[in-house]
């Protein structure tokens, strides 16, 4: 069992920045590899990133490319989006999962933290 938190949504203006963070407890962190996802209301979840296990390699939805930074500290087992240039329609729930496989596919993804809103005013 791999539990995940995210923390650091919030409200914030077009243009601004905020950095979630995913707190990994239970079975090895460096066992997976981390995407996050976001659901905005009446939309179906959506990939917005991931991160392979140890070497980094990083993997983005076209929507959030240069703009959004997704990193992990396997030291602190903890995954990170760092949102640049937010925009109104970044608002969603944002959640951080766990899956063996590259794949942006939400039902491959095997553990879910319970969300983070992000709201985004323009």
């Amino acid at each position: 069992q791999l539990e995940l938190v995210e923390s650091g949504g919030g409200l914030v203006q077009a243009g601004d920045s905020l950095r979630l963070s995913c707190a990994a407890s239970g079975r090895s962190f460096t066992n997976w590899r981390m995407g996050w996802f976001r659901q905005a209301p009446g939309k179906e979840r959506e990939f917005v990133a991931h991160i392979s296990r140890v070497d980094m390699t990083t993997y983005y939805a076209d929507s959030v490319k240069g703009r959004f930074t997704i990193s992990r500290d396997n030291a602190k087992n903890t995954v990170y989006l760092q949102m640049d240039s937010l925009k109104p329609e970044d608002t969603a729930v944002y959640y951080c999962a766990a899956t063996d496989i590259p794949t942006t596919v939400p039902t491959e993804y095997v553990y879910w933290g319970q969300g983070t809103q992000v709201t985004v005013s323009s």
